[in-house]
């Protein structure tokens, strides 16, 4: 690859994550068109580079762009309809009957063009999102400019996007077909979880991934209900069914994985699997906490998500860091458990490794891609500031990030959205659909 750079990036800090630990002072990024040429000290880099166009931030801490390792994305338009409630009561009362009435390719691109600007502006610059009418979504995604990775999702039940499991995979699959080759869209075989899909759709769906080598993505363990309803049902916990179908690999992202025993955490780390770890979700619908650390000491890859704003409500990987490095301490009783270097990690790299991205996106290292996020730390609340790593899980919030970058193009600037569809447009929308909702 040609070392010439067209462009330069220039940071007080430089968080690569790869290698781990390491914080670099006064560096810069250089880009050619969509990738990184070489993270080098900042004169150097001039002197190296003195045609290219220079940004400088020198009051902040640069980092790969975030990776929402779980998201339903459109639920955006359902933030906060249904406070309060544990997941089962949530999903049967609340949300599965305002989806039966007004589910559809609109509300799925207007939620998810609304859910993306969420997301960019705090950084986020990968979604691996699982919803309804996949097309729209990446409509949505595709306008806004942003990586996405999406789930063709499989239910045995109809909803107003399918009639049965071989219906949505067959219109999964034809979504994955019209969307193939596209640089920012990938897809994932999304069956929603072990209690609404079946044996046979299940066993497909492990046949088919690694026939067309995508990742696996499905909630699992997420409430002790689940566990002991497996168990009373199929005679063993869900992982162990789904490893009896052949589900598993490194290719399998467990969402939430809140209730497991050793022989889970096993199993996982067996087959390489990762988790999608949604702290803030798993305590807002009272599911209970992750084992992180235990799933990290035993060689599990584990990424943050924000799960859907109708269950969070916020789609901010801010939040997820903290909640992820807090929960950790208070259930572990130690408060070194995840350290913050390690939820960073959790945040880039985590996500990138679990969606089989991790030669693209996660961290700042040559031949990557340019995903990036500048976060400033030149307000009295982020001051002083004797660790930026530290200050990015403990301090900071969405609403200090300047400067967000996808392949090379700025999404948002001086905290500016550049987003094609401007705030007015989306506020309009979400009234649209709160005005729906009511009536």
């Amino acid at each position: 690859m040609p070392d010439t750079a067209d462009q330069l990036i220039e940071a007080r800090w430089i968080v690569p994550v790869e290698p781990a630990g390491v914080t670099l002072e006064q560096h810069s990024v250089a880009l050619r068109g969509e990738r990184i040429v070489a993270v080098l000290p900042r004169d150097e880099a001039r002197r190296r580079h003195p045609q290219a166009r220079v940004t400088s931030l020198p009051d902040h801490v640069l980092i790969p762009g975030f990776v929402n390792l779980h998201a339903h994305a459109a639920m955006a338009l359902m933030r906060g309809i249904a406070d309060d409630l544990p997941l089962m009561r949530w999903l049967q009362e609340a949300i599965w009957p305002i989806e039966g009435r007004h589910v559809s390719p609109a509300f799925v691109r207007d939620g998810t063009l609304l859910a993306a600007r969420e997301m960019l502006r705090g950084g986020i610059t990968t979604c691996n999102d699982m919803y309804f009418f996949p097309d729209a979504a990446a409509e949505a995604f595709d306008h806004a400019g942003m990586r996405a990775v999406l789930g063709a999702v499989v239910i045995d039940f109809p909803t107003p996007y399918a009639s049965d499991a071989d219906d949505y995979l067959r219109k999964g699959l034809a979504v994955r077909d019209r969307w193939r080759g596209h640089p920012r869209i990938g897809f994932t075989l999304a069956p929603h979880a072990p209690y609404t899909v079946s044996d046979d759709p299940l066993a497909r769906v492990a046949s088919l991934a690694a026939e067309i080598e995508v990742p696996i993505h499905i909630h699992v363990h997420e409430t002790a209900q689940e566990v002991a309803e497996s168990l009373a049902r199929h005679g063993v916990r869900p992982l162990a069914r789904l490893e009896r179908l052949g589900l598993p690999g490194a290719n399998f992202i467990g969402v939430h994985a809140v209730h497991l025993d050793a022989t889970d955490i096993d199993l996982l780390a067996h087959h390489g699997c990762s988790v999608a770890h949604c702290p803030t979700s798993n305590m807002k619908l009272a599911s209970g906490a992750a084992p992180v650390t235990a799933l990290l000491e035993r060689g599990v890859n584990v990424g943050l998500g924000t799960d859907g704003a109708a269950s969070n409500n916020r789609l901010d990987m801010f939040t997820e860091m903290r909640h992820a490095a807090l929960l950790a301490k208070v259930t572990t009783l130690d408060a070194a458990a995840l350290p913050a270097h390690t939820v960073l990690r959790m945040a880039t790299q985590g996500g990138a490794a679990a969606l089989g991205m991790a030669d693209r996106i996660g961290a700042i290292v040559p031949g990557k891609l340019a995903d990036l996020c500048a976060v400033a730390f030149n307000t009295p609340e982020t001051q002083p500031c004797f660790d930026p790593v530290s200050h990015l899980v403990n301090v900071a919030g969405r609403e200090h990030v300047t400067h967000v970058w996808v392949g090379g193009e700025l999404k948002l600037e001086h905290g500016k959205s550049l987003l094609q569809t401007g705030d007015a447009e989306l506020l309009r929308l979400a009234a649209v659909w709160q005005t729906k909702f009511g009536s």
